[in-house]
């Protein structure tokens, strides 16, 4: 974090990557002595409204984040800067894009959380779009126009207002990752259909804290009434950059039980701040992600350990489980939305334990046509996965792997009628 105090002095000289929050309401004049220079520039956290014309100053800017602010429209200097990749304006109160505002070199776009109600015409220009996040707008539709977008691989469109999902979504020959829960056109089980046991929290001893996500915190705790460990997940309650955490509760509960999968146990009750609740088997320490999140250079692929190799019989025991979570979710109109390996966990002999719902979406059983269509897109998103575990393969391993490497190929095929379906991928790791 910087000051506007080391921006006045000079002393950030050279400076490519600059981050700010002092409550600003106006951008600094100061800043304008590293319009040359600065590639990456945070003023997350302040008070701004608006951007100054002079801002197209910074024509070498790449990365642009300016989340929890105050803007109301979405700044047209922008379009400028030409060289501008990822741009972030999450929890702002953004309720207009002026057409062709948007810069045409973008690659990755955080418009979460805002008011928004369209979207211009103009996102059509935008080809290079990889990764596309809308949750918790007001938008009702998307425009056409975006069927020009087809390099899009990553789309979260949960929590809006939306109709119906355009037909040109199914073809964009790229998409892997897509979210739209929360809509009117999305699909809810009835209360009744579902079955899982409740736990109040009367008989749950929270001990420690073991992770925080976007939707909520995680803890380890013990069953007062039967003296077991467990795991707790206590939502927040707002909207994430996948979504609403009602939809992933509600998607965690659908999803059932599997080997190969963080289950749900219970639902808790009697939480004393009213707050919702799920309890899941407390996983062994042995347990570690098997990748990490997307890099703003990798944007929609995952990074993962330079020390890290797998044997050919470690993958495909990674590979066939996650098939066959997916076998089991789709079956149960669940399409899980973030089939990525930060959101898988493997031990030591290599078994995989599949969670993190927070961008599913459950879609009607009743819609075969629809079903079809998302199948296909997680079929990438699982051709991916299994991309990255033939990388981290063992060099004197690789040549055993060809049929792996074809179950990825076809997985991959941009000709989406031909992607395989989770059952035939299963059935052929069956070895």
């Amino acid at each position: 974090m910087h000051s506007t105090q080391q921006l006045q002095s000079g002393e950030l000289a050279g400076a490519k990557h600059i981050k700010i929050s002092e409550n600003l309401t106006d951008i600094p004049q100061a800043l304008y002595q590293y319009a040359d220079t600065l590639e990456v520039l945070d003023l997350s956290g302040n008070e701004l409204t608006a951007l100054p014309n002079d801002f197209a100053r910074f024509k070498n800017l790449r990365t642009l984040f300016l989340s929890n602010n105050k803007f109301e429209v979405f700044p047209e200097v922008l379009s400028h800067l030409t060289h501008l990749d990822i741009v972030g304006f999450k929890a702002n109160q953004i309720k207009e894009i002026p057409e062709h505002a948007l810069p045409v070199s973008l690659r990755w776009l955080i418009l979460t959380d805002n008011k928004i109600t369209a979207l211009p015409h103009s996102i059509g220009l935008c080809i290079n779009l990889q990764k596309v996040m809308l949750a918790g707008n007001q938008l009702d539709k998307l425009p056409d126009e975006m069927a020009s977008c087809t390099r899009i691989e990553l789309l979260r469109i949960s929590a809006n207002k939306l109709q119906s999902i355009p037909a040109w979504l199914f073809s964009l020959p790229k998409l892997a990752w897509l979210a739209f829960a929360g809509n009117p056109c999305s699909f809810r089980t009835a209360e009744s259909a579902i079955e899982v046991d409740v736990l109040s929290w009367n008989l749950i001893e929270i001990q420690q804290q073991l992770g925080e996500g976007a939707s909520g915190n995680i803890y380890k705790a013990v069953r007062k009434d039967s003296a077991s460990d467990i795991a707790v997940k206590i939502f927040k309650g707002a909207v994430t950059s996948d979504g609403l955490p009602v939809d992933e509760m509600r998607a965690c509960i659908q999803a059932g039980i599997h080997e190969n999968m963080v289950s749900v146990k219970a639902v808790i009750t009697d939480h004393p701040d009213h707050k919702e609740g799920l309890v899941m088997d407390l996983i062994s320490s042995d347990y570690n992600n098997l990748g990490f999140p997307p890099s703003h250079v990798t944007c929609t692929r995952d990074v993962f350990s330079t020390d890290q190799v797998f044997t050919l019989a470690e993958v495909i025991r990674i590979s066939r489980g996650i098939a066959s979570v997916a076998v089991q979710l789709h079956e149960k109109g669940i399409m899980h939305g973030d089939l990525y390996a930060h959101n898988i966990l493997v031990n030591k002999n290599g078994h995989p334990l599949f969670g993190d719902f927070g961008a599913a979406t459950i879609f009607s059983p009743n819609d075969p046509a629809l079903a079809k269509r998302l199948e296909q897109i997680e079929v990438r998103a699982y051709g991916c996965l299994v991309e990255d575990l033939l990388n981290l393969l063992a060099m004197d391993q690789l040549a055993e792997a060809a049929y792996i490497t074809e179950i990825k190929n076809q997985c991959m095929n941009e000709d989406i009628e031909s992607r395989p379906t989770f059952k035939s991928i299963l059935e052929r790791l069956q070895i």
